[in-house]
């Protein structure tokens, strides 16, 4: 049986489809272009639809977006809310697409899906990994994390928590602002990312948050030993910019480490062909 659900084909090397996990959720999934496969993986509350600006790398690449349970398309649960079940997805769906030598994308809670990946399945399917605006521990008290959590403040954690089951909208806004550089995002973007970001269910949101903000993976680091691709932004709203970036590029054997000096949290976004370039270099340099 086919393990892949394509409902939606064109005639430009793009199909879009779904992919039932072990435990019975479909998750949507897009693929475009073909060659050296690239699977990008969102932060919280988000979607596929952020990588928008990655589709251009199609041209040389597959591109496999994929939208985690409970997120954009994917179908609504209240289970597996965690970072090792999103991470046994992820390894799902590259099963599910029979892919190989996978070079393994995320961004902010996205990386720590990565990271989590590699803690389970180490180089199971995987050529590389990217880590784009993500800290391995947001409760860490290390000068390098800049997140609010930072000291193992589980306080700011619930207030953000709270703040989001109070006002759903107000608090996407908010979120959606403070990811530019600028605080302030185009009116364009505002109203599709934040319509991504009400799409979760409240409880799930604040589960998968809950269980990010608490796990470790500094650890992890030093044991990656496939090539790995470290972006950051210059965030002043958000974390985690420049310090985060050298403490995560610098723990890893062997990696490269990019800053995008006009990007906040969102690099690949508000710097698209400076972030697809790194991404096509890296590539290239590193292919197997």
């Amino acid at each position: 049986m086919d393990l892949f659900e394509a409902v939606e084909s064109t005639g430009d090397n793009h199909v879009a489809g779904w992919v039932q996990t072990t435990d019975g959720v479909r998750l949507w999934v897009t693929i475009q272009g073909t060659g050296r496969p690239i699977a990008l993986i969102h932060g919280w509350t988000m979607s596929s639809l952020f990588w928008r600006r990655q589709l251009s790398l199609s041209d040389q690449f597959q591109v496999i977006t994929i939208d985690l349970r409970g997120h954009g398309k994917s179908q609504d649960t209240p289970r597996g809310h965690t970072l090792p079940r999103y991470a046994t997805d992820v390894r799902e769906v590259l099963i599910a697409l029979r892919l190989q030598n996978v070079m393994l994308v995320g961004w902010s809670m996205g990386g720590s899906v990565v990271m989590e990946y590699w803690n389970q399945f180490g180089l199971d399917k995987l050529s590389s990994i990217g880590l784009v605006e993500t800290a391995p521990a947001p409760m860490s008290p290390a000068p390098w994390n800049t997140h609010k959590c930072r000291n193992g403040n589980a306080g700011a954690m619930r207030d953000n928590i709270d703040a989001m089951l109070k006002d759903r909208k107000a608090f996407a806004e908010q979120f959606t602002n403070a990811m530019f550089l600028s605080g302030q995002a185009p009116s364009h973007a505002l109203n599709w990312m934040q319509r991504e970001q009400l799409k979760p269910v409240p409880q799930n949101a604040a589960a998968i948050y809950e269980d990010y903000v608490n796990r470790d993976y500094t650890p992890i680091l030093p044991t990656i030993t496939c090539p790995a691709l470290v972006v950051y932004g210059r965030s002043r709203h958000m974390c985690y910019g420049p310090s985060t970036g050298r403490y995560v590029a610098g723990s890893i054997p062997d990696s490269r480490f990019v800053i995008l000096d006009k990007s906040g949290h969102l690099p690949f976004y508000e710097e698209p062909d400076l972030f697809n370039e790194a991404l096509t270099n890296f590539i290239h340099q590193t292919a197997p």
